[in-house]
């Protein structure tokens, strides 16, 4: 987290969070470290689709079409903090960290990452086998990782590797192509 500080400072950049099945732990992580407030610019908690739609931005068709887990409506999450927080990098995360998936067709630990710059905006969907904490913790660390991919710091593949447990069996393939994909980008 020191180097994500560090690199945000260097480049004189700012990040915005919005945060749905994690909670606000992204934002813990970041604020955890000293010096935090010199780059973090604004964190935002929205679990209802309302919410969604009314603080980011999120249009109400993308959630009737494709459903608050989808790369669709992470992708608008991440755009529409970055644009509320007027900040230079955002990362959004909505999924379902169990232990019920409500009804959906989409399984528990299915979770949607979006990253959003000036630039550009992408999302990434993931699948994480675990307790709701551990899914959570995963989905929050991976946010992190995609942010350190964007803005060209490497990480340690141990950590991502070991943050998946065992019995994900498909889910691990899943992550690491997911995670592939991003560093070819």
């Amino acid at each position: 987290m020191r180097r994500l500080l560090n690199r945000l400072k260097d480049c004189g950049y700012k990040i915005a969070v919005a945060e749905s099945c994690t909670g606000g732990l992204i934002s813990k992580m970041i604020t955890d470290l000293p010096g935090a407030s010199e780059v973090f610019d604004l964190a935002v908690t929205t679990y209802s689709n309302e919410m969604k739609t009314k603080l980011l931005g999120v249009k109400p068709e993308t959630l009737a079409e494709f459903g608050a887990v989808s790369n669709q409506t992470a992708q608008e999450m991440a755009s529409g903090v970055l644009a509320v927080a007027n900040a230079d990098i955002a990362v959004a995360v909505t999924g379902i960290a169990g232990p019920s998936n409500a009804g959906t067709e989409k399984p528990v630990g299915t979770v949607c990452i979006g990253v959003a710059t000036k630039e550009k905006c992408y999302a990434t969907t993931f699948v994480f086998a675990g307790s709701r904490r551990q899914i959570r913790q995963m989905s929050a660390k991976m946010a992190l990782h995609m942010v350190f991919d964007e803005l060209g710091i490497s990480v340690k593949r141990i950590k991502k590797e070991r943050a998946i447990t065992k019995k994900a069996g498909s889910a691990v393939k899943k992550t690491k192509k997911a995670l592939d994909k991003l560093r070819n980008r």
